[in-house]
C-alpha cells in the first residue's frame, strides 16, 4: 500500500532551522514511504538534495505577472520543489480562496510538472451541523480538475476544527469520511480515483498517529506543527513506517 507523510511548516522556519532538518533527513536516508517537508519558500532551494522531498505551501494560478508577493508554480519548481499544497483551509479562510481558485492553482502546478496535495475539510460549525459530507462533496467537485490521477494529485482531508487545536475526530469518523472521499473519487474518476492517495491531517501527533495510519483509505498524514522539530516528527514518521 502506498504511504506518504508531509510536514507543513507553514510560516515557520529560517536558516537557523536547517541544521535540525538535515539531522532529521540523515535519519531517513531510505524511507519506506514518500517523506516530504513543505517549508516556507525562502528555504526550498536550501533544503533539496536529500531523500526527503521538498514541497511548497501554495502557488499562484498564473505563470507570471503583476502579482506582488506571489510565487508561481514555475518559480517553485525552479527552486527545487516537486509538490505544492493547494486549498489549505488557512488559505481558504485568510485569503478567501474559492474552490475555483484552488482548481486553477492545481492546473498551474500540473502545467509546471509539479504534483499537488489538495486539501479539503469542514469547519466546526459545518461539522456540528452534520454538513461534513456535503461540504467535502462540493469541495471535491469544484476544486479537483479533470485529469486528476494518482501520479499528479494527493487528497488531504483536514477538518478545519482539528488543525492546531489538539482536537481530532474519532477514529470511526476519520474512517467514515475517508471511505466517503474514496467512493466520491471512484464515482468520478473510476480506477484513477481508487488509486489516488488520501492523507489525514489535523492534530496528528505521536500518540495518535499509528491508530490513524492503519485505518482503511488512510495512506498517511499531513502534519503541521509537529513536523517542525525532529523529536516530534520522527515518532510520527515511525508510526507510518510501522502501520
Amino acid at each position: 500500500m502506498y504511504k506518504m507523510i508531509v510536514g507543513n511548516w507553514k510560516m515557520n522556519g529560517t536558516s537557523a532551522d536547517l541544521e535540525e532538518f538535515f539531522d532529521f533527513a540523515n535519519d531517513w536516508l531510505n524511507p519506506m514511504f514518500d517523506l516530504m517537508i513543505c517549508p516556507p519558500a525562502t528555504l526550498i532551494g536550501r533544503m533539496t538534495g536529500t531523500s526527503v522531498m521538498i514541497g511548497a505551501q501554495d502557488c499562484h494560478a498564473d505563470v507570471k505577472g503583476a502579482h506582488t508577493g506571489d510565487i508561481s508554480a514555475e518559480m517553485l519548481a525552479d527552486a527545487g520543489a516537486t509538490h505544492v499544497i493547494v486549498g489549505h483551509s488557512e488559505r481558504r479562510t485568510d485569503h478567501a480562496e474559492t474552490n475555483a481558485m484552488v482548481a486553477a492553482k492545481t492546473n498551474a502546478a500540473w502545467n509546471a510538472e509539479m504534483k499537488v496535495i489538495l486539501c479539503i475539510g469542514e469547519t466546526e460549525a459545518q461539522y456540528r451541523a452534520g454538513e461534513t459530507l456535503d461540504v467535502l462533496r462540493t469541495q471535491m467537485a469544484e476544486s479537483i480538475p479533470d485529469g486528476a490521477m494518482k501520479t499528479n494529485i494527493t487528497i488531504a482531508y483536514e477538518p478545519v476544527w482539528a488543525i492546531g487545536t489538539g482536537l481530532t475526530p474519532t477514529l470511526q469518523e476519520i474512517a467514515d469520511v475517508h471511505a466517503f472521499i474514496r467512493e466520491t473519487l471512484v464515482a468520478r474518476f473510476g480506477d484513477a480515483g481508487a488509486a489516488m492517495p488520501l492523507l489525514y491531517g489535523g492534530s496528528v501527533k505521536a500518540s495518535n498517529a499509528r491508530d490513524i495510519f492503519v485505518l482503511p483509505n488512510v495512506n498517511g498524514g499531513l502534519v503541521g506543527g509537529a513536523s517542525l522539530r525532529k523529536a516530534d516528527f520522527t515518532p510520527i514518521c515511525s508510526a507510518l513506517e510501522q502501520a
